[in-house]
């Protein structure tokens, strides 16, 4: 990741030192040692200090926060707690919770409707493949596994479901100008999930969780999870968790009322999960400066098919049976493994790690053609995906003194490399005819190699100014270079009010899908583009090895109050993103049967605009510690491709997050939870080019969720939350697999009431 840039002298020889002396990444300020964090300001609490607290070494030099740690005092930066966690815990998936924060939504990244109830994060209207989720500041890429089709959708949940809720620390949100300086897919923002730390004594817990919804007809979650940290001598100590969790699927019957016919399926409702996870790290405190980490964990996700489909609109008997019976039809299973090291020394901070992600997506084969796309065809054909990602990185922070200012540089590298092997995607035949220059031995093996290099420097004006810059350089070995420039500052113009302001460019490079020239997509006819009806051959979407990055140029300002526990902050945002990659709609050729071929190809310009807004209010308490109240809005203005008018993912206009939390007494908290999502309109054009209209133009009206909960502690060792979600019982039905049926793609569950018990020693 990065930090911060002094003298060229200071920052080469800071990096000598820093390899020499094997020292290593630290990728988030929450994971420090205590005598490491003590070396800089802490400016993540939740408290908001909205500027990093000052320290001196000597006489001579007084020491700021990194620009990591200044950037995440940016208004489009977000935090959740533990303690929020336990008053509104998910049923299983984080992204439960972390939809409640401004600018994130939960949708595809792609208008198209398709996999409707696989809805993940979107931060700023971006879409989910511009949301980089981390794990402790580490990338998370197993989605990347699952194929992408045609539309740009893929059957994926996504990547917020890989740290159990009960061994989550806290939760950081980056969005925009904020967040691009942690490289490709970060454009719309970066989800850093942050898990407990090891601890010195012998400590830990065990919880146990249901949600039982009213209807019988919608799936109930379960889980049980545990614990487990301590010493095992002065220098050791370890952190240990294990979860194991099921949600069922919905009944296929839920959405019976739009099935297409009398025969046919009906839309899908929301998939089940069954999860395994188990997680453990070592510490080694080998001075009051010096902290070497090792970490390993395995997770495996096994689905509850509940009959999605991408294209066949009618299903068939065997996808009914699936979901009838609640068959597995998909299993990812997780590998992770880390060493990282973070030093003190007497001239900065050292961050060196290594870290290695595996994932297997072993799936029923789908169909790879027309309208048989993302259909399972047979019960006994499986085959295996596996994504591999390695990364070294490493930097150094620097505090010194230039021109009478305090400055704090970082600079840093990251060295990494993506592997894909998918047999089964490249496995679709001709059947138009032969494609010149396509191999026929097509293994469905691809790779990229990247190296990043960034410097930055956090400078303190005067007392009242603080002014971040930074430069990062990416290069892939697939699709050459990119310069990312970001800066941002904070201006007191009163002890209680801010003025901050952020700009970044921020990319995406190609996944190895679009980018595999062996990958191709057969339509037999009808899904040929409006302007190129097939000529009796179909047509073909091919891989494209001369794709460039998608680029975003982001845009934050905005204001902030603070005083005695209120705070209040309205930013405006804007990304200018250029170069989406989507499947073409206009052929490069034909083959001699008269097929076009089309690839996937950067698109042309979009917008993304809007405004969030902030309001906490201490209604009883000296900073509400009673009682608050805290409110988020989000409105987007825009969010559209600039040729084509047409919308990059369904989102709601606006949406508000109204939350009261009341402590009752010393031992009793309840919270009160509103949330209210605006009109949400559909494409006004089919994914072949053609006008959409009838039903196809249907909106999703405004809808609001009621939830109710508390938080009872008995005793010092035992906790019960209990609660209700959708108090009104507002159900939302998927009436459609696609978009024939406008925005009217998901499910929103009814009501549904949840208890936990924790037990912590």
């Amino acid at each position: 990741m990065i930090r911060s840039v002094p003298t060229t002298v200071s920052v080469v020889s800071a990096l000598a030192l820093a390899l020499a002396a094997g020292m290593a990444h630290a990728n988030n300020t929450e994971t420090q040692s205590p005598d490491v964090a003590a070396t800089v300001a802490d400016t993540t609490s939740i408290l908001g200090q909205h500027q990093a607290k000052k320290r001196a070494i000597d006489e001579k030099i007084t020491v700021v926060g990194t620009a990591e740690q200044q950037i995440k005092q940016s208004l489009g930066v977000s935090f959740i707690t533990a303690e929020d966690l336990a008053r509104r815990p998910p049923a299983n998936d984080l992204a439960d919770i972390i939809r409640k924060m401004p600018g994130v939504n939960l949708t595809g990244n792609s208008a198209s409707g398709q996999y409707g109830n696989n809805r993940q994060i979107d931060l700023r209207g971006m879409g989910p493949e511009n949301t980089l989720i981390l794990i402790d500041g580490k990338p998370v890429s197993s989605r990347n596994s699952v194929r992408m089709g045609r539309s740009g959708e893929r059957n994926s949940r996504g990547d917020t479901n890989w740290v159990p809720v009960d061994a989550v620390e806290s939760i950081e949100i980056l969005r925009g100008p904020a967040a691009a300086r942690y490289g490709s897919g970060a454009s719309g923002g970066v989800v850093n999930i942050i898990t407990k730390a090891p601890s010195k004594e012998l400590h830990g817990s065990v919880s146990l969780f249901t949600s039982q919804p009213e209807e019988s007809l919608e799936g109930a979650s379960e889980r049980a999870g545990f614990n487990l940290s301590g010493g095992l001598s002065d220098e050791l100590s370890f952190r240990l968790y294990g979860n194991i969790a099921k949600t069922d699927a919905d009944d296929p019957r839920l959405n019976g009322d739009f099935a297409t016919t009398e025969t046919a399926m009906a839309p899908a409702g929301r998939e089940g999960v069954r999860n395994k996870d188990v997680n453990g790290l070592v510490r080694w405190d080998a001075s009051k400066h010096q902290v070497l980490e090792v970490e390993a964990g395995y997770s495996r996700q096994g689905n509850i098919y509940a009959g999605d489909r991408a294209v066949n609109t009618n299903g068939s008997d065997l996808m009914n049976e699936l979901a009838n019976n609640g068959i597995e039809t998909n299993v990812m299973y997780r590998q992770s493994a880390s060493i990282a090291h973070r030093g003190s020394w007497d001239w900065g901070d050292t961050n060196l790690s290594f870290s290695y992600e595996n994932s297997r997506n072993y799936r029923m084969n789908e169909g790879l053609a027309g309208g048989g796309e993302g259909s399972i065809t047979s019960d006994t054909e499986w085959s295996t995906s596996t994504y591999e990602t390695y990364e070294l990185a490493g930097s150094a922070s620097i505090p010194f003194k230039l021109w009478n200012m305090a400055h704090n540089g970082t600079v840093g590298f990251e060295v990494g490399q993506d592997k894909l092997d998918d047999p089964h995607s490249v496995s679709q035949g001709t059947m138009g005819g032969a494609i010149d220059g396509l191999s026929d031995e097509r293994d469905g093996k691809s790779d990229s190699k990247y190296q990043a290099l960034y410097a930055e420097d956090n400078i303190e004006l005067t007392q009242a100014w603080m002014f971040t810059a930074g430069l990062r350089m990416d290069h892939y070995d697939k699709f050459g270079s990119n310069f990312s420039p970001y800066v941002s500052t904070s201006y007191e113009l009163t002890q209680d009010l801010t003025l901050r302001l952020g700009i970044a460019k921020a990319f995406k490079a190609p996944n190895l899908y679009q980018s595999n020239p062996d990958y191709l997509y057969y339509t037999r006819g009808n899904g040929c583009p409006n302007q190129f009806p097939s000529q009796g051959a179909g047509c073909y979407i091919l891989g494209n090895d001369d794709l460039d990055q998608e680029t975003s140029v982001n845009k934050e300002v905005g204001l902030q109050y603070q005083h005695d526990g209120w705070n209040a902050s309205v930013t405006y945002f804007r990304n200018d993103y250029d170069g989406k990659i989507v499947s073409g709609l206009v052929p490069y050729g034909e083959n001699d049967n008269g097929a076009y071929l089309l690839q996937w190809v950067n698109a042309d310009k979009a917008i993304v605009e809007g405004v969030e807004g902030n309001l906490k209010v201490p209604l009883l308490g000296e900073y509400g510690e009673v009682l608050s109240w805290n409110t988020n809005v989000t409105y987007m203005d825009k969010n559209r491709n600039e040729t084509t008018g047409q919308p990059l993912s369904v989102i709601p206009r606006y949406t508000i997050n109204s939350m009261v939390d009341w402590q009752v007494i010393d031992d009793l908290s309840l919270s009160f939870t509103w949330t209210r999502y605006g009109t949400q309109k559909p494409q006004t054009m089919t994914l072949t080019g053609a006008d959409a209209a009838g039903d196809s133009l249907r909106e999703r009206e405004p809808y609001s969720l009621l939830s109710l909960g508390g938080v009872y502690h008995l005793n010092d060792s035992l906790r019960f939350s209990i609660g209700v979600t959708n108090l009104t019982d507002r159900r939302l039905y998927r009436e459609s697999t696609n978009s024939t049926q406008g925005a009217n793609t998901y499910n929103e569950p009814g009501r549904a009431y949840y208890a936990q018990a924790t037990y912590s020693f």
